[in-house]
C-alpha cells in the first residue's frame, strides 16, 4: 500500500505515491489530513528567503525550478487534499479535479528532474508554506475553489508574463522548456476554478460577482499578496469576467 502523500517527507516518495492515493481518494477511502504535509527541507517565512541570482547563471536557473517545485508541491497537495475532504462533491468535479491532481504531480516531477539536471537538489533552498497556509478545514467548497485555482493558481498567470519576458534574456534551454509547459497547463488549471466556482455558485443561487468581491476581502488576511500586474488577457482565457478583473485590479492598487 502507497504512503500517505502529506504524512511524506521525502520529495520522490510524494511523487511515486501521488498516482494510487489520488485513485483510492477518487473511490472514498479516508486519508489524514495533517495541519502541515510533511517535509524533508527547512522552512522559512516567505519574504526572508536567501536573494536569487539571474536566469543567466545556471544557479539562477535553479534556484527558479526550486521555487516552482515548491509551489507545484503544494498546488498537488492542495487538490489532493480537496479530494479527500470533500468526498460528497459533484462526481464530474472529482474527476477532473483528479486529473488536475496528477498534472501538478507531473509538474513536480519535471521542476525536480531539471534541478538534478543542473547539478542541483531539492533541499538546497529553504521554502515557504504560503500556499498551504492559505486554506483551512473550514472552508466551503466555493472557497477552497476560491482560493486553489482562482487565486492562487490565478496569480500564477499573472507572475508567468514577467517570467516569459526574463526568458527572452537567455538562449532556450530546458529550464525554459518546462516552465513554458507548466505555464500553459495552469491555464487549464485556472478555468476549471472559474467553471465549477460559477457552476456551485449557481447552484446554491448566490451572485457570483459578488461572492467573488466579498471572498477576496473576508479571506485576504490569509492569502498571499498578490504584486505583479494583473495579465488581463490571460486572466480572460481563464474565463475571468470584467468585474472580478477589475476587483484583482483594484486589490493589487490598494496593496501598493
Amino acid at each position: 500500500m502507497s504512503k500517505n502523500v502529506l504524512l511524506t517527507s521525502a520529495i520522490d516518495e510524494k511523487i511515486s505515491s501521488l498516482e494510487n492515493q489520488v485513485h483510492r481518494a477518487l473511490l472514498g477511502d479516508k486519508f489524514q489530513i495533517p495541519q502541515m504535509p510533511e517535509r524533508d527541507i527547512e522552512i522559512w517565512q516567505k519574504g526572508r528567503h536567501p536573494a536569487k541570482k539571474g536566469l543567466s547563471f545556471v544557479e539562477g536557473q535553479a534556484r527558479l525550478l526550486h521555487d516552482m517545485a515548491n509551489i507545484e508541491l503544494q498546488a498537488m497537495e492542495l487538490a489532493l487534499r480537496t479530494l479527500c475532504e470533500y468526498p460528497d462533491a459533484d462526481t464530474t468535479f472529482r474527476e477532473q479535479l483528479a486529473a488536475l491532481t496528477l498534472s501538478e504531480g507531473q509538474h513536480l516531477k519535471m521542476c525536480v528532474r531539471g534541478l538534478r539536471d543542473l547539478g542541483f537538489e531539492w533541499g538546497h533552498w529553504p521554502i515557504h508554506m504560503a500556499l498551504w497556509n492559505a486554506v483551512s478545514e473550514s472552508d466551503s467548497l466555493i472557497d477552497r475553489i476560491f482560493i486553489v485555482h482562482r487565486y492562487l493558481e490565478g496569480s500564477g498567470l499573472d507572475s508567468g508574463k514577467s517570467l516569459i519576458e526574463r526568458f527572452s534574456q537567455i538562449p532556450p534551454n530546458k529550464t525554459v522548456e518546462i516552465m513554458k509547459v507548466i505555464s500553459d497547463e495552469e491555464l487549464d488549471h485556472v478555468q476549471f476554478g472559474s467553471l465549477w466556482y460559477r457552476e456551485f455558485c449557481n447552484q446554491q443561487k448566490l451572485d457570483a460577482d459578488h461572492k467573488f468581491k466579498n471572498l477576496l476581502t473576508d479571506l485576504l488576511p490569509r492569502l498571499p499578496r498578490r504584486m505583479e500586474p494583473v495579465n488581463v488577457e490571460l486572466r480572460r482565457r481563464a474565463l475571468f469576467n470584467e468585474s472580478e478583473i477589475k476587483n484583482l485590479v483594484d486589490l493589487r492598487e490598494s496593496l501598493l
